[in-house]
């Protein structure tokens, strides 16, 4: 016997939302973009022209489409069409990919994707399920929208606009020489600017059209021969000029592009090329990609933000400064890897701030090592006599202090060092093995005050049972969420391009981990209180079996 089936009877509608299941995805979706106030709406609303989908279906959809690690806005307009939990979240509309993808890099949508996570957040809080005693900062970096081989250097050009420079001048030298145009007015003489190659280049324009006159108003064919014979020169110059001028004005707006940056993508000119931990090829190529620096507690993403700069130690005070302003007060400890281990960082947290940094440095973990302590030749284990301000090498031999040296970085860090130096290091037969400096040249030492304090500093936070148990949550808090978004939602790639767009998607990625996992755990812990209410005994097994059972036979078996 089987169920009555027949395609030729009409089958009423039904309400989609009883084809859902009670811990769907798309539940958790609903409720949350619920909780958004009615004003963050207001800035998407049009006063003219056709009613537009109302923001809260169209973050819906995206939202649960990327929970299904669904990215392309045609594939989500296929959802719409197909999916249960897509058709009852839109209630019947279906707006077109190309209204999806207009939606998500609209400038707006990003105050609604923070305004979200500060939601998240808080329903977080309420239900206990974070502390708000520390946060875990980590980045990763992921690959842009954007051809791997258009790529533009930063050192390429300066050389070459360097040689452009030298080019211009040793040619505008020969065109006075030859007496081929009068000299210009000059602001520099190191370099021409553009205005100056442009005024060059109407002075050759205006030659070359005074031979073309001579040309048209002479008869005599050996004299027109010689004049074309003399207007190539300066037409050869006219095109260099033409060419420099062209090279002269790219050259300008690469140096604006760049920024800060070393390199940039010539189809996403925000992506910067970065060593990417997917390398396929294996031989550490560059790909275009973006920075992504998050900020987690309880393996949720709480704060996000996108940077061009691969390296993590430049990003951290930005990003401190974006979580305080745009999601949530800070909590006493930062928590971080030794890439955000520096001075500068150090100093931000601990008196700008007034928040303990729970941070490594990059020598930490060789420091804890015996090897490191017994090298009688590492400074760190000289004795060291406060009184007389010296350090003592392995040979015997007093390091007085000197002087204070001041280093500035290119990006305006000033660091002090005190700077100590042996007596006399000639004929010492540990020498070879203490310095390298050249003979007749004696040992010295760099010794910072204020970076050997954080390091001090920092020893003492880690070896603490409170603080080092906090700081060893660190790998187990902040690194999942990296895997949960490149493995199991599959988002390793933008598909779309600049950091405004960027900064988007990622929100919508990010938001559908923590959905992904909110659903998953209280699905869990709805299941723990049941199971917890049986005792094992003969029901037990019976009570394991049988969702798995059912589940497996309403899925094979048609509803009557």
């Amino acid at each position: 016997m089987f169920h009555y089936y027949n395609m030729n009877h009409v089958v009423l509608p039904l309400d989609l939302e009883v084809k859902l299941q009670k811990n769907d995805i798309a539940y958790t979706v609903h409720h949350m973009v619920e909780q958004i106030p009615d004003e963050a709406f207001i800035s998407l609303m049009q006063e003219n022209g056709r009613p537009s989908y109302h923001p809260r279906m169209m973050m819906k959809i995206i939202l649960c489409a990327y929970t299904q690690s669904v990215f392309s806005g045609r594939k989500i307009e296929g959802l719409l069409q197909d999916s249960v939990r897509m058709m009852w979240l839109a209630q019947g509309y279906e707006p077109s990919y190309r209204t999806i993808n207009r939606f998500r890099i609209h400038p707006d949508v990003q105050d609604l994707l923070r305004q979200c996570f500060v939601q998240f957040r808080c329903q977080l809080v309420e239900e206990d399920v974070i502390e708000e005693e520390a946060i875990f900062i980590d980045g990763t970096k992921l690959e842009a929208n954007a051809n791997k081989f258009t790529f533009v250097w930063r050192k390429a050009t300066e050389r070459y606009s360097r040689q452009l420079v030298e080019k211009s001048n040793r040619m505008y030298e020969e065109l006075l020489e030859k007496e081929i145009i009068p000299a210009i007015d000059r602001e520099s003489s190191d370099e021409l600017s553009t205005e100056e190659l442009t005024a060059v280049r109407e002075q050759l324009n205006k030659e070359v059209e005074t031979y073309d006159q001579h040309i048209e108003e002479s008869s005599n064919g050996k004299e027109r021969k010689d004049l074309r014979a003399a207007r190539k020169e300066p037409k050869h110059y006219r095109k260099q000029f033409d060419d420099m001028i062209a090279r002269k004005e790219k050259y300008r707006k690469d140096m604006e592009i760049f920024g800060e940056r070393n390199s940039y993508s010539k189809t996403d000119h925000d992506a910067t090329f970065m060593r990417m931990k997917e390398d396929y090829m294996k031989n550490g190529q560059l790909k275009p990609g973006y920075n992504l620096q998050l900020a987690t507690e309880g393996q949720y993403a709480l704060a996000y933000d996108i940077f061009p700069n691969p390296t993590d130690t430049r990003t951290f005070m930005p990003f401190l400064d974006h979580i305080e302003n745009n999601f949530f007060n800070l909590p006493s400890y930062i928590v971080a890897d030794a890439g955000y281990g520096s001075e500068q960082n150090y100093d931000d947290v601990r008196f700008n701030r007034q928040r303990t940094p729970l941070i490594t440095y990059n020598q930490y973990r060789k420091e804890k090592k015996k090897k490191h302590r017994d090298n009688a030749f590492n400074v760190a284990n000289w004795p060291y006599d406060e009184e007389s301000d010296t350090f003592i090498c392995p040979a015997g031999q007093s390091l007085t202090y000197r002087y204070d040296s001041h280093r500035t970085d290119r990006y305006g860090y000033e660091r002090t060092f005190r700077v100590y130096e042996s007596e006399d290091c000639t004929g010492c037969p540990l020498r070879a093995s203490c310095t390298k400096a050249k003979e007749g040249n004696n040992r010295k030492i760099s010794y910072n005050e204020k970076w050997e304090d954080h390091k001090a500093y920092t020893r003492e936070k880690l070896s603490e049972p409170e603080t080092g148990e906090i700081y060893g949550k660190r790998k187990v808090d902040v690194e999942p969420v990296f895997g949960f978004l490149k493995a199991c939602l599959r988002f390793t790639r933008f598909s779309v391009r600049g950091t405004k767009k960027v900064k988007n998607e990622i929100g919508f990625a990010l938001l559908a981990v923590n959905l992904k996992k909110y659903n998953a755990s209280t699905t869990s812990t709805s299941s723990r209180k049941v199971f917890s209410s049986y005792k094992k005994g003969s029901d037990y097994l019976v009570l394991i079996i049988g969702p798995f059972f059912y589940s497996t036979f309403f899925t094979i078996v048609p509803d009557s």
